[in-house]
């Protein structure tokens, strides 16, 4: 049987992940865990996350989290990081005065700002809600997967890659931004697939049927 571990290092919306990734693949193997073993031996592996990247980061490097993805990645096995999951697989991000990240992606996290406009009009932050992805490139997990699809998003911090080449996806709201990065195994998106519908649950299950191959 097929198992996927989701990283429980008590920052993220893990039991939203475990019961969509259960929905649009009934019977695999769902664990929620914090035991580097299990993560270890699992087939694949989501690194989730939400709210400030301080206490996500403090947290992943007190329990080895960072060691954790560290040989996940390494290993060749299918990677996938959501929100802060992926803000975290940054060099660093200017979210709490600095703070300093995994930096398996070249590039940064930065703020929207508090006068973030779009045609004159002041925009909200923290972007939250649907919008409009682009795919840069052509990628197994978007498979299936219109053009421009809708996802949902929460975050006042946004991606800002370095490396043009391995940006899988955008968007726009207010500016232009990163939302999808792509390179070999690893998958890592800033919005929600778990909450974004029949397009998320669509990324979920490329996720678990694909093989890690760019």
């Amino acid at each position: 049987m097929a198992s996927v571990a989701v990283i429980d290092y008590g920052m993220g919306n893990l039991h939203s992940v475990a019961k969509a990734l259960e929905t649009v693949q009934p019977g695999v193997e769902v664990r929620v865990t914090a035991d580097p073993a299990q993560v270890a031996s699992a087939d694949r592996v989501i690194l989730p996350g939400v709210g400030a990247i301080r206490d996500c980061m403090a947290e992943m490097l007190k329990r080895g989290v960072d060691r954790e993805v560290a040989q996940a990645i390494a290993s060749g096995k299918p990677f996938l990081g959501i929100c802060v999951g992926m803000q975290a697989l940054m060099q660093s991000s200017e979210e709490n005065g600095g703070v300093e990240c995994l930096s398996h992606f070249d590039g940064q996290v930065r703020y929207f700002g508090d006068d973030l406009r779009e045609n004159g009009e002041r925009l909200k932050v923290p972007h939250m809600g649907w919008n409009e992805v682009h795919q840069s490139i052509s990628h197994p997990l978007w498979a299936e997967i219109e053009q421009d699809s809708r996802f949902y998003f929460v975050h006042s911090y946004q991606v800002q890659s370095a490396q043009p080449e391995l940006v899988a996806g955008t968007c726009h709201y207010g500016i232009d931004f990163d939302v999808a990065l792509a390179r070999d195994n690893v998958f890592a998106v800033q919005f929600h697939p778990e909450k974004s519908s029949r397009v998320g649950l669509r990324l979920l299950k490329n996720f678990l049927n694909w093989n890690g191959q760019p």
